[in-house]
């Protein structure tokens, strides 16, 4: 019996990977791996190593059951199995979900956290989640199931913190707006919509929460893409000019 690694790969940037996760994914013998994973996350793989692309684009969910069976007869093939996730496996990314299937399956396995993009992508962008003068509570929040029975959002208790992240959310985004304003949260509320944070296509749309939803119509922002609210969001332009700043006086340095 083999085992399987459930290796957190952050926003997809090898350079944002764990130290644990580079080690773990340079000794799998098969990579099972998510849509949002940069080659170079691959390159660090093993030459001879199996690679198995099993991502899901948006709105199309229904591949959970091959990926369980899949890592379940590989680990029984005598196989180190890395499946290899997208931020943090068990930060809205179903680890929790395979791991329960391993564990009934009788196959040992190993979760390495990852940097999820409800930190990193507000990072990309300026953006401090939390701050002294502004913020001191954060909220993360999936923005998959707004709309419909599926929403499970304590609407009341997110629209009391300072500063909400929703992930998976770009479809559903005047959804989320119209339903934190009515939940008390003013209009004028500052917001973000970061899209491929840590990619080459990164763009950032800022507006409000009463003109977000537009914004990001007019912009064309598409998944993956992480939103923040809060009046954080108004620090932005100035830590990014400080982040600015520090690099260019490192690269006058070297």
């Amino acid at each position: 019996m083999g085992k399987v690694i459930l290796v957190g790969a952050g926003p997809g940037d090898p350079d944002l990977l764990t130290i644990r996760a580079v080690q773990r994914i340079s000794i799998g013998d098969v990579l099972v791996y998510d849509r949002l994973i940069q080659r170079g996350v691959l390159a660090l793989a093993k030459s001879d190593a199996e690679k198995i692309y099993m991502g899901k684009a948006p709105g199309h969910h229904t591949r959970q059951d091959e990926i369980h069976a899949l890592l379940v007869q590989k680990a029984r093939e005598g196989k180190t199995v890395v499946r290899i996730k997208g931020g943090d496996p068990f930060l809205f990314g179903r680890g929790g979900e395979e791991v329960e299937y391993l564990a009934e399956h009788g196959v040992p396995f190993e979760v390495v956290p990852g940097v999820s993009s409800c930190l990193s992508a507000p990072l990309s962008a300026g953006i401090a989640v939390t701050h002294r003068d502004a913020s001191s509570s954060v909220a993360i929040v999936t923005g998959h199931n707004a709309e419909g029975n599926g929403d499970r959002v304590d609407w009341q208790a997110v629209a009391g913190i300072d500063t909400s992240v929703f992930l998976m959310c770009v479809h559903n985004v005047e959804t989320i707006a119209r339903k934190l304003i009515a939940a008390g949260r003013s209009p004028d509320t500052p917001a973000a919509m970061i899209q491929m944070a840590y990619w080459d296509g990164e763009h950032v749309v800022t507006g409000t929460l009463e003109t977000i939803a537009a914004d990001v119509r007019r912009a064309g922002i598409e998944p993956p893409a992480t939103l923040v609210v809060g009046e954080v969001v108004r620090l932005r332009e100035r830590l990014q000019q400080l982040i600015a700043s520090s690099l260019e006086r490192k690269e006058v340095c070297v």
